[in-house]
This record gives structure tokens, C-alpha cells and sequence, in this order.
């Protein structure tokens, strides 16, 4: 069953949830990455829709994410991104219309 709810970046609401790790599952057992941040620091998510959570992949390498990008405030004032929620904001989603996975 997929979650339902608000994206934490483009605020929409009702569309289908993904989790963002606010750094990558990837990067966790990096020695530079284990030894600057804490456990908790290495598991903080976001909820945010697919749309936006693509997005992200597309801007920014999981190194950039790691590194640059692992807070929700930086992420929405980066240019790239800001210009992407203002669109992505103004379209519907509408549920019905979405085949799911089972």
C-alpha cells in the first residue's frame, strides 16, 4: 500500500509519498560521512512526492546530496529546485488517475 500525504518540498497535498534519506543510503558507510555526521543525522528523512524526489536525483549527485544538499533548506533555495516547486505547485494530482503497484 503506497502512503498518502503533503510533500514536505512542494507542499502539495494528497499525492503519493517516497521517502528522501537527506543523505544517501549510499553514502552512510563512507569513512568521511560516518566520522562528521551522528546515526541520526545519517537516517533524517523527508517525505516528499515522487515528482519532487526525482527532481532531486536529477539536480544533484548522491555526493552533492551528501555533502551540500542535506537539509530541507537547502535543498528548496537552491535555484534549480526553487524554480521546480513554484511549477510543480500549480499542477494537480489527481489519485484516481494513478495505476498502482501491487
Amino acid at each position: 500500500m503506497m502512503n498518502v500525504g503533503i510533500c514536505a518540498l512542494c507542499d502539495r497535498d494528497e499525492v503519493f509519498i517516497t521517502v528522501h534519506h537527506l543523505i544517501p543510503v549510499t553514502r552512510h558507510k563512507n569513512k568521511k560521512t560516518k566520522k562528521e555526521t551522528t546515526h541520526q543525522e545519517r537516517h533524517s528523512t523527508i517525505k516528499s512526492c515522487r515528482s519532487c524526489h526525482n527532481q532531486l536525483h536529477l539536480i544533484w549527485t548522491e555526493k552533492e546530496l551528501e555533502r551540500e544538499f542535506n537539509t530541507i533548506e537547502k535543498i528548496k533555495s537552491h535555484p534549480e529546485m526553487e524554480k521546480f516547486i513554484k511549477w510543480i505547485s500549480t499542477k494537480s494530482f489527481n489519485k484516481a488517475s494513478v495505476a498502482l503497484d501491487k
